[in-house]
């Protein structure tokens, strides 16, 4: 169970969101031909193929793009079902690459039962690809001068211009594939491979960003869902358009409030490092007891690394730890608790480096994520977040609205804030627009019941999220996890088999399900707080 839940974790954790559209294509999108999948072995038991797809539903015979599938065929092909098609998130996240890293870990009566199906989504990885550079290269050294996100006014001058600039390139180099790459042409994508399997209707798992394909799709096309599965749910109306007229000064990375999930999560960080003491959590190293002073500890460290940023050795050269950095690197850190005590040694050794001190453990951490970029010659990910949220999100037209988002958001969730808003900071100049995108309606009556599941503290998508679309969705159940890190399913054995069990024979949990995690960070035994009855309240709430 721990190596399965380790290889989860850390597949769905790389998985880091024009006002007339909003309905259904027309009529043409029924007459896109079915791809016929040709499959082959492409080694480890799994088979791959390729699909044509149309580019533009409204011309379904029109130019056609090659979507990259993947499956791992059923084990006990006498009881199949069906397949069940799976998304890991980003947007951009390689679905063929989460398969073949992961397939093998799922629960084995989901192996048995179900050819396990993936695919890159169009725009992503080896599916016709967005690139907005001549190579990976190029793209790196145009970006090596910017932070991960703007802290001084200089900064945001800096990313607003960078951004202006990549908007441009990408522009120039993709014109033909940009104003197709909403969400909704992928849930269509997908209706047909649907059909190219042979299913009457969909049965999906869907992480993170792969939560608003599912909801897309159930909308698009509620008479052909089986059962459907969402796990870290985004809120799609605060996705898509926002409400009243937020768009005109939020981006929609702001409105989703991830900041506060973020910031909440932290918390529940420092409460549970104090609780294990400095023997299994290193931060609490040196601090008074309980998790206030391991707060205050946090911002005077925030503070001395704005102040003085600490020079790291790594392997390929110094790395200079900023207070962007740090920051980017610590809610990377809470999407996963099994990481937690990496973490805390990690932010010990920044603490310590302050003053003159060692950096051991973090050299190593840096050195591995430059190992994990440099794996593949053209990683598309940003290329392909940047053409999916801004094809499918409205934002606002003014640059410095984003600087001005961030700030308040600083404010209402410290560190987290900015690090959300400046996401979407391609939106601000990009011009294609998808105009057969999907803005709602999102409470389509549907063949089947959806499963939503959703995380306490979770540092991407926020629990409060799963909470409205379980309203929002003419016919759905949510099943809670009182836990913490980004998505729930590889986190508890409760969450699989409740998953499982619908996923396979259509059964629900019970209304108002919460589990509890196999395993608490840092070695714990007993968790420092309880939202249980909250949140059983608020999903008791009636619909608004």
């Amino acid at each position: 169970m721990v190596t399965r839940t380790r290889a989860l974790v850390s597949a769905a954790a790389l998985g880091l969101i024009l006002t007339t559209a909003g309905q259904p294509v027309p009529a043409a999108a029924a007459q896109a031909a079915v791809p016929l999948l040709t499959w082959a072995d492409c080694g480890g038991g799994f088979q791959c193929s390729t699909a044509l797809v149309p580019l533009d539903y409204q011309q379904p015979l029109g130019r056609s793009i090659t979507l990259s599938v993947i499956r791992l065929p059923a084990g006990d092909p006498a009881h199949r079902i069906g397949s069940l098609f799976m998304n890991p998130g980003g947007p951009g996240g390689s679905g063929v690459a989460f398969l073949r890293a992961v397939g093998q870990f799922f629960p084995a009566e989901l192996r048995a039962r179900f050819d396990l199906v993936s695919f890159d989504p169009r725009g992503v990885a080896s599916s016709t690809p967005v690139q907005c550079f001549p190579s990976f290269g190029d793209e790196l050294r145009f970006f090596a001068s910017l932070p991960p996100f703007p802290v001084t006014p200089q900064e945001d001058v800096a990313f607003i211009d960078a951004f202006a600039q990549f908007d441009a390139f990408c522009e120039a180099r993709n014109a033909d594939l940009l104003p197709h790459m909403s969400t909704a042409n992928a849930a269509r994508d997908m209706n047909l491979l649907r059909q190219a399997v042979g299913d009457e209707r969909l049965t999906y798992l869907g992480f993170s960003y792969g939560t608003y394909l599912g909801a897309t799709y159930v909308n698009l096309f509620p008479d052909r869902v089986r059962a459907v599965t969402l796990d870290g749910v985004i809120e799609p109306i605060e996705w898509a358009t926002g409400r009243g007229n937020q768009a005109d000064r939020l981006p929609f990375s702001t409105r989703l409030k991830s900041d506060d999930g973020a910031y909440e999560t932290l918390q529940q960080f420092f409460a549970l490092c104090a609780q294990a003491g400095s023997a299994r959590c290193a931060f609490a190293d040196g601090s008074a007891e309980g998790s206030q002073a391991l707060d205050h500890k946090f911002d005077t460290l925030t503070q001395r690394l704005l102040q003085a940023p600490v020079v790291v050795p790594t392997p390929g050269g110094p790395v200079t730890v900023t207070y962007a950095i740090a920051v980017r690197l610590t809610l990377g850190a809470l999407y996963s608790p099994s990481v937690w005590p990496q973490l805390a040694a990690a932010l010990q050794e920044l603490w310590l480096a302050s003053g003159g001190g060692a950096v051991g453990a973090l050299r190593q951490t840096l050195a591995m994520a430059a190992a994990g970029t440099a794996a593949q010659p053209y990683p598309n990910g940003m290329d392909a977040f940047a053409s999916i949220v801004c094809a499918d999100s409205d934002n606002p037209h003014d640059p410095f609205a984003w600087p001005r988002a961030a700030a308040e958001a600083d404010h209402r969730a410290p560190f987290f804030g900015a690090a959300w808003t400046f996401v979407s900071m391609p939106c601000a100049n990009w011009e294609a627009r998808d105009q057969d995108r999907y803005t709602g309606p999102w409470d389509r009556p549907t063949s089947s019941p959806v499963l939503l599941v959703g995380n306490f503290f979770d540092p991407a998508t926020r629990y409060e999220s799963a909470l409205a679309l379980s309203h929002e969705l003419a016919n759905a159940r949510l099943l809670s996890l009182d836990g913490w890190g980004h998505t729930a399913y590889a986190k508890s054995a409760c969450i699989e088999q409740s998953v499982d069990r619908y996923l396979i024979a259509g059964q629900l949990p019970a209304p108002r399900t919460v589990c509890q995690p196999d395993q608490l960070p840092f070695g714990l035994s007993t968790s420092p707080t309880d939202r249980t009855d909250q949140v059983l309240a608020a999903a008791a709430a009636p619909r608004t």
